[in-house]
């Protein structure tokens, strides 16, 4: 289910504008538009979930499409046996911005320092 008002949930069904990488039928993949490296692709699954806390025992297959598209994605971007991070960025203290699930996929470069640093 899409929530009318949520931006990604708008660049999925076309209505706002992306740089679209990847999508098949459960997930959509576009380039961020204040990249943090190189290679820093946004992945959100097509059905609305507003944070990774709302993952549970019955949606937790939701999971798996975002994954497979990060290592699809990370061999295409020819990161993948080079290095690359993901991260889910969860609720106000986690930094995540925009209220629908969302993995970052980022490389290119090395990414050193710590994390939430």
């Amino acid at each position: 289910m899409m929530n009318k008002s949520c931006l990604f949930c708008k660049i999925v069904e076309g209505t706002v504008p992306s740089d679209k990488v990847y999508e098949t039928k459960e997930v959509f993949a576009f380039r961020d538009i204040h990249p943090k490296a190189p290679v820093h692709i946004l992945i959100v699954p097509k059905i609305h979930l507003t944070s990774l806390a709302e993952i549970h025992e019955k949606n937790v297959t939701i999971l798996n499409p975002l994954f497979l598209a990060a290592v699809h994605l990370a061999k295409e971007n020819g990161i993948l046996d080079r290095g690359f991070r993901t991260v889910f960025n969860c609720n106000p203290e986690g930094g995540q911005m925009v209220y629908h699930l969302h993995l970052h996929l980022l490389g290119g470069r090395p990414l050193g320092g710590a994390m939430g640093a």
